[in-house]
């Protein structure tokens, strides 16, 4: 029988902000690790991992005022997902997302968690897309496993 395991790492993908464009460029995936992930070095092996196959990744960082930035100010929510701006017209616009998907899943609890943003790499809506991040995930998970 099958033997239910607990995961080692969490990862969520999704084209996110328009905030990782314009920080990062039109190419691009960015890889945002918790502490946990980080301390692993996950997003520098995903990230040579994708300039070694051609899909290339950028590093960003959580930090504190991301945490505080998606902090309730009411007794009426745990969390804030976003402000009344544009992500692409708020300072550390891709970041603070990350960290509302690390408070509001539980995650910023000693698991390691890393979030993709392929907002840049992803292609341009309508057209069909790219694959990004496929490549760099194949050759980092299934590379470490053979």
């Amino acid at each position: 029988a099958l033997q239910e395991k607990v995961p080692t790492h969490i990862v969520t993908i999704a084209t996110l902000t328009g905030h990782a464009v314009l920080a990062m460029g039109p190419a691009y995936s960015i890889v945002i690790d918790n502490g946990p992930a980080a301390r692993t070095k996950f997003a520098q092996n995903i990230q040579k991992a994708g300039h070694d196959m051609g899909d290339p990744f950028e590093i960003s960082t959580v930090r504190r005022e991301d945490y505080d930035f998606v902090r309730a100010h009411s007794e009426y929510a745990d969390v804030l997902q976003c402000n009344n701006s544009p992500s692409s017209r708020t300072p550390r616009g891709h970041q603070f997302p990350a960290a509302f998907l690390i408070r509001a899943s539980g995650l910023d609890k000693p698991l390691c968690y890393s979030h993709f943003d392929i907002a840049g790499s992803s292609g341009t809506f309508p057209q069909v897309p790219t694959g990004a991040p496929v490549v760099a995930m194949t050759e980092t998970f299934l590379k470490s496993h053979c």
